[in-house]
């Protein structure tokens, strides 16, 4: 574990002496020392004292000695490996069992660990004392790391303004002036930002320091700066040094572990696994070292260790383990141990809560031996108990282990604060205040700036930088404030006794002698590279197997259609040996050859999948590319042959290809061939592509390779099939047509089609399918190790228009201080008043619920545990009541069903079973009318990527308000909810994906409660609108809420962890217990007072301390560990309350509506009519597409290249009519034109409806729409953008190819080619729309295309099919645009064309003889395609309207 996890780390320096250089990780200790600090403690008690323990028996003690004797005399490897264990018998007799450290069982593990953190709480400390005091007996130094940065700046470019959009015109200059500039031949437009400015500091070991500023201040860049991992794009200066060693001297990514503020695991994996595979791949560090160093001194000196310390110690210094102590540690410390065998989860899966997902990417670098620890905003999710408990634990380890650790919180709690022993203020880029904690204030004070009695220190550090919040805390009342800048601050600090002695001290250089030889990280991986593919090896392996729905799916896929093949092309309907039998075994081949070859898609999808992980591992040095990619393509080759073998059983000998066992097995080598080759090029354009939208677009520019020839694995493929088949000896007919030189007929089929005759090609071919695999292989571990995801977060840049609009706004806010809670709320409503501006009329609403039950399936997890009852109970017998100008919060821990009660009051719910009653103003609640003056803002904020700020907010806006209100009145509206959110500064900035690009969290939360308050709802729920969000960030957010229900509106929001100043803005509580029990309804009162008499009423329930925050102190004394250590249950006591009877007076009251009042109700189901709400979709849609460049203008580059490319393989070929061949080469010309780039749309279109559903989930859960508009709006942008795409291609096709330039001809071919790539990609949607997901999608996509290329009257004309499959033929969109192109250019063509083996005929009785396509049939041919399209989109409308794969 990290050092820092409380063991090795520190103890590690095994020792000082020159001989053990590495030593000094002791890192093993940690783990092991979790887990017998219990154990130790009982042993040592039984050295100690001649108690009852040594009265009972002196033979055991006897016995013991002897045992740890004969572990004395074992030579030293083995002596590491072996360990003592005491165990207690059922007759209480106390035995010591010798283990093997390697090979402990999960029982012996459990024992252990119980045994040293028996209370974590209380034991981790002495557990770490009895490690350090371990090491300390012997003067084993352990290493300490001293970091130090000296004028760190650092500096970045961006385009402004309108520049900034990615719009397609936006991204092709940006892409020409990149292009350009790297040439020098043009200047850069982008604009130089200056993220860190002249930063200078030092931390030093064994003390923790806590990281404050707002975002956008730096924090995380300054952590990344530190961890040697800044983003290549951005320019640093200055110096960081570790024990005065520079970053380029050793391994800064293993000697610091960063701990990133993005949970990326691998949904399918337990939180064990993923933590055991983490420490697994990166090492003990040092501790073996240290333990052999320690072991050997304890001999010398004659000292026995502590039986439990040893065990820990031993078990977690041997490296390459696949489970280890470490990681039980760790999960306990972060409270993990009661969901350790949970998988993690993901959009698919159901896994463990966010808090708990956060929590893992924390102990996925403290399982590590790293000295360092840089964490950046660890506690987003959390409640502040937890939050405050590993920060404990963290101070323990820093303080006795000697790290050095930095964490950056976003608000801590008062009790979180105290905890650290220093503070770094960071705003706009500067270091504010960089020292003791103890000190901060009085440097404050020195500014003239005070922080109030009842203020978090943490907040008012955050906004005493602030120009909106600073007045308030200026407390030199004898002089006029006047505006302090970041910089007068920095100065200031330079000038205060603090900042003077860092500056002391950073002149005098590190002495790099005192340095620990062992602190500094040399080696860039933690285990030997064998090790290293084990593990890897291994963790693939598992996903596999937790994967196998997928792999299951392909296997049944490829039987499916190797029957359907196998039935189409029937032996009995072959006839070999002949010209015509020859056409439907090459069909026949070919379908083989694309089925095999696709049937490797689904490799795409899954490997891009796992792309986010590895990039995070990679960059953390927990392995290598190879380690990562090898075991997928060796794991991938039983798959390939499993598959193979499938498809050539079922169709070698049914279809009837040459009955000889050696052509068999070579038939099957080339499918082998050609299996292993697709799997490995799908990764690479994977690896290559980077998202699911670029690499899907990549992927269609693949089967242009087939027609690449020398170049084209696909020609290597399709000549070993027809080879082995065409020179078997049944095809030794002669040849009797004299235009093809060729003694057989099995030569003149493979010569008329341009393929080798001579055998040995066939081995040639095979060798270079192989090739072509290893090679694609190989160019995916380069992809996998020098590229780099896209676009990692950047925050928005806000334009300052300079120091008149500054002023303006100042004066305009007034002084708008945060500190709500000192107001009184008469106060607030005047505030409210003199800045509401125009309020849109609206009809407050109180909500009531009675007795309500939430019930779910009984997971099967629980099930396959003994629980018989057929429903888990989530809510309890819930009542409660929010009026109209009360602001409730409703708070509980992490599972105490707060988002569970607000998604049921919401009907939010997509499935379970709801008991109780809900009245909205005394009548039954109707989903749909409420849905109409309701808003609920989601805890993750989903929005259309793709459109600015103020673009959402005016589309909620048009279709939620009333029609009533005419478009300049719903502006000036919009404007003012942007006024009180504080998003004016933003309004033209893209919203872009969560973690990815675009908005920050904190700018994402406001926008989305801006966009439910644009709605004008009466009643809003808000769940969790603060978290992720800085003390600032919150207290803006909450200004907001306090404003809005200051309007008279009903507003109920879930809290995680509020500050004193955010709790006490709200009027009511809502207090919940894990098991959805109602502990506390009623007001707060003034500084809480009515929720502290309540508590305190009951008997032995704590006094709280003055200036404790309310919040904290109620969840402490309500926590289930202590209603177990009191024997109450505190929902028992609510329930006999004379509150709980009050409350339901209260409810019967607002349960009967008031007299002369109505029922909710609206003429029309949604507030805007049906041609409005397509206007609207429409218009978000229009500029969501014109700002997704990465999808639309690789569709337009990737047309023109197909285009091009088809044009110059096909050149001149559209009026070459003279013989067979020549309609072949036509009939590919027309089947390759329009399937590859028809395909490319269906698969590109996938990944943007499915992040565009989630929204409209959101969207339709508001009422905004009907699912139709939705649909026709995304359907029509489609069209838009595919009518360019066809043009451009007809016009490159028809021209290069060479067709009849002739009106009607020309038009025949754009129709069809159009209504084609329109079909095409209705399918896309239309599949996303019928499955949960688009790695789904895209496996049953492939399925029907494959089949809508065997039926498509390419591979096998239609007159040759089986009487059976016929019909099929006509449900194939393909087969009828082939007829369609085809006929509508060659149905009227009377030259003659030649036949091999025939007599000659027309070319237009020909298609129509041996094609089936006749002239006369082109009108219905052109009326078909018009229904395919309406078939489409009706059934894409109707997945959307109708299945909602949300589950909630």
């Amino acid at each position: 574990m990290t050092d820092g996890c409380g063991f090795g780390r520190r103890r590690s320096s095994e020792d000082d002496e020159p001989s053990l250089r590495r030593c000094g990780s002791g890192e093993s200790s940690g783990t092991d020392g979790a887990r017998k600090s219990r154990q130790a403690a009982s042993i040592r008690e039984a050295w100690n004292s001649q108690t009852n323990v040594f009265a009972q028996s002196q033979r055991q003690d006897d016995e013991e000695e002897l045992r740890w004797a004969a572990i004395e005399r074992l030579p030293t490897y083995d002596r590491l490996r072996k360990g003592m264990l005491r165990q207690v018998l059922d007759n209480g007799k106390i035995v010591h069992d010798e283990v093997d450290v390697t090979r402990f069982a999960m029982e012996d593990k459990k024992k252990l660990m119980n045994s040293i953190l028996k209370l974590i709480e209380v034991d981790n400390e002495n557990f770490l004392r009895r490690l350090r005091n371990r090491t300390d007996r012997v003067g084993i130094e352990i290493p300490k790391i001293e970091v130090r940065y000296e004028h760190l700046s650092v500096e970045g470019d961006v385009h402004v303004g309108s520049r900034a959009l990615p719009t397609l015109p936006n991204s092709v200059i940006n892409a020409i002036e990149n292009a350009l500039g790297s040439l020098r031949l043009a200047p850069s437009k982008k604009r130089k930002i200056q993220i860190l400015k002249d930063v200078n500091g030092v931390l030093k070991p064994s003390r923790m320091t806590l990281l404050l500023g707002p975002p956008g201040s730096g924090k995380t860049t300054l952590l990344l700066a530190l961890a040697g991992k800044l983003d290549k794009e951005l320019r640093a200066i200055g110096k960081i040094t570790y024990c005065g060693h520079e970053l380029r001297e050793f391994v800064p990514q293993r000697t610091c572990a960063y701990i990133s503020q993005h949970d990326l695991h691998y949904g399918e994996m337990t939180v064990r696994e993923t933590l055991d595979f983490s420490g697994r791949c990166l090492g003990v560090g040092t501790r073996y070292d240290m333990l052999a160093e320690l072991s050997r001194r304890e001999k010398e000196a004659g000292i026995k260790p502590d039986p439990e310390i040893d065990a820990f110690m031993k078990a977690t210094a041997v490296a390459g383990q696949e489970t280890s102590l470490v990681t039980d540690y760790i999960l306990k410390i972060l409270g993990l141990d009661i969901c350790a065998d949970t998988i993690l989860g993901d959009n698919m899966r159901r896994g463990v809560s966010g808090g708990q997902r956060k929590r893992v990417t924390t102990g996925e670098m403290l399982v590590g031996p790293a000295k360092v620890l840089l964490m950046d905003e660890i506690s987003t999710g959390l409640d502040s108990s937890t939050t405050f408990q590993i920060c404990k634990f963290m101070k323990q380890m820093v303080h006795i282990m000697d790290v050095t650790m930095i964490i950056s919180l976003l608000q801590p709690a008062p009790e979180t604060y105290d905890l650290f022993d220093d503070i770094i203020l960071l705003s706009e880029g500067q270091i504010v205040y960089q020292g003791p904690r103890e000190n901060v204030l009085q440097f404050f004070e020195y500014m003239g700036f005070k922080c109030p009695g009842r203020k978090g220190v943490a907040d008012f550090l955050q906004e005493v930088t602030s120009k909106k919040d600073q007045e308030q805390y200026w407390f030199r009342k004898n002089q006029p404030y006047r505006f302090v800048s970041v910089s007068d601050f920095v100065e200031g600090f330079n000038s205060f006794y603090i900042g003077q002695q860092i500056d002391i001290d950073l002149r005098v250089p590190f002495d790099k002698s005192r340095a620990h030889p062992a602190a500094l990280v040399t080696e860039k991986y933690g285990i030997p590279n064998r090790e290293l593919f084990k593990a890897c090896f291994a963790r693939e392996w598992l996903l596999m197997k937790r994967n196998s729905f997928v792999y299951i799916f392909k296997t049944t896929q490829i039987t499916i259609m190797s029957l359907i093949a196998m039935s189409v092309f029937f032996r009995s309907e072959m006839e070999p040996g002949t010209f015509f039998g020859g056409t439907k075994y090459f069909g026949a081949l070919f379908f083989s050859l694309v089925n095999v070859m696709f049937n490797g898609m689904a490799e795409l999808a899954m490997t891009i999948m796992k792309l986010p992980v590895f990039y995070k591992q990679r960059d953390h040095l927990f392995y290598p590319a190879w380690a990562f990619a090898l075991p997928i393509w060796i794991l991938r080759i039983p798959l390939s042959f499993m598959e193979s073998a499938i498809w050539i059983v079922l169709t070698y000998f049914t279809i009837g290809f040459a009955p000889s066992p050696s052509r068999f097995f070579r038939q099957f080598l080339a499918l082998l061939g050609v299996h292993q080759m697709a799997l490995s090029l799908f990764r690479f354009i994977a690896a290559l592509g980077r998202t699911e939208v670029v690499s899907k677009l990549l992927d269609d520019l693949e089967p242009w390779m087939m027609w690449g020839y020398y170049m084209s694995p696909m020609m290597y493929g399709q000549n070993a099939l027809v080879m082995n088949e065409f020179l078997d000896k049944r095809w030794d007919t002669p040849n009797n047509d004299t235009s093809i030189d060729a003694p057989t007929v099995g030569e003149a089929l493979l010569k008329a089609r341009g393929f080798f005759t001579d055998e040995y090609w066939f081995w040639i071919c095979i060798a270079a399918l192989f090739g072509f695999s290893f090679l694609f292989n190989i160019l995916f571990v380069g992809a996998l190790t020098y590229l780099s995801p896209f676009g990692e977060s950047k925050a928005t840049v806000i334009e300052d228009n300079g120091d008149k609009k500054n002023k303006q706004a100042s004066e305009e806010h007034g002084v708008e201080g945060i500190n709500l809670a000192v107001r009184s709320s008469s106060e607030m409503v005047n505030l409210a008043d003199s800045k509401r501006g125009m309020v849109l009329p609206f009809q407050p609403h109180s909500l009531v619920f009675n007795h309500v039950n939430y019930y779910v399936d009984m997971p099967v997890e629980m099930k396959t545990q003994g629980i018989e009852e057929d429903r888990l109970q989530l809510l309890r017998d819930v009542s409660g009541a929010f009026r109209p100008g009360v602001l409730t919060a409703l708070v509980g821990v992490s599972g105490a069903g707060k988002t569970t009660l607000m998604d049921v009051l919401a009907g939010r719910k997509t499935g379970g079973y709801i008991e109780g009653s809900i009245s909205i103003s005394g009548y039954p609640k109707n989903q749909e009318t409420f849905a109409r003056v309701s808003g609920y803002c989601e805890q993750n904020d989903i929005h259309s990527p793709h459109v600015t700020v103020y673009e959402s907010l005016l589309y909620s806006a048009w279709l939620r308000l009333p029609s009533g209100i005419d478009t300049k009145s719903r502006k000036m509206f919009v404007e003012e909810v942007m006024e009180l959110v504080e998003l004016k500064p933003l309004r033209n900035a893209l919203v872009g994906l969560p973690g990815i690009d675009g908005l920050s969290t904190e700018q994402r939360k406001r926008l989305t409660i801006a966009v439910e308050l644009v709605a004008n709802p009466s009643i809003i729920f808000m769940d969790e609108p603060t978290s992720g969000l800085d003390a600032r960030a919150a207290a803006i957010v909450m200004r907001t809420v306090r404003n809005t229900v200051d309007t008279g509106r009903t507003v109920v929001c879930t809290i995680h962890q509020p500050s004193i100043d955010i709790f006490e803005a709200f009027d009511d509580l809502l207090l919940m217990k894990r098991g959805g029990q109602v502990i506390y309804t009623g007001p707060l009162g003034r500084h809480s007072h009515k929720l502290i008499e309540y508590f305190e009423a009951v008997p032995r329930v704590p006094k709280i301390k003055d200036g404790c925050n309310p919040a904290t102190w109620m969840l402490e004394v309500t926590a289930p560990s202590v209603e177990a250590q009191m024997d109450v249950d505190f929902a028992e006591i609510y329930a006999n309350s004379s509150l709980y009877q009050r409350n339901q007076e209260l409810i019967k009251e607002l349960s009967i509506p008031a007299p002369g009042s109505n029922d909710l109700f609206f003429p029309t189901k949604y507030s805007r009519s049906f041609f409005t709400q397509c206007k609207a979709c429409f218009w978000k849609q229009f500029w969501s597409y014109w700002r997704h460049p990465e999808y639309n203008t690789i569709r337009f580059i990737l047309t023109l290249c197909i285009g091009l490319l088809f044009g110059l393989i096909f050149w001149d070929k559209g009026q070459k009519t003279t013989n067979q061949q020549d309609l072949i080469n036509f009939l590919g010309a027309v089947y390759a034109a329009m399937t590859f780039l028809g395909a490319s749309n269906a698969t590109g279109v996938q990944s943007v409806v499915d992040i565009e559903r989630t929204v409209f989930y959101r969207e339709r859960a508001a009422g905004m729409y009907s699912a139709l508009p939705y649909a026709f709006a995304q359907v029509l942008i489609e069209i838009l953008y595919v009518l360019i795409q066809t043009i451009m291609y007809t016009l490159i096709l028809y021209s290069m190819i060479g067709f009849e330039w002739q009106g009607g001809k020309f038009f025949m071919f754009f129709y069809f080619i159009f209504m084609c790539f329109i079909y095409f990609t209705l399918y896309g949607m239309m599949v996303v729309a019928l499955t949960p997901g688009h790695q789904i999608a895209a496996i049953f996509m492939s399925f029907f295309l494959s089949l809508w290329n065997l039926f498509s009257g390419f591979l096998i004309p239609r007159a040759q099919l089986p009487v059976w499959s016929m019909w099929y033929y006509w449900l194939s969109p393909v087969a009828w645009t082939i007829y369609g192109l085809v006929t509508s250019q060659l149905g009227d063509n009377d030259e003659t064309v030649l036949v091999p083996g025939r007599n000659s005929t027309t070319v237009k009785q020909y298609i129509k003889d041996n094609l089936g396509y006749d002239y006369d049939f082109l009108p219905v041919v052109a009326v078909v395609h018009m229904a395919w399209v309406l078939v489409f989109f009706f059934v894409f409308a109707y997945g959307i309207k109708f299945l909602n794969f949300q589950r909630r």
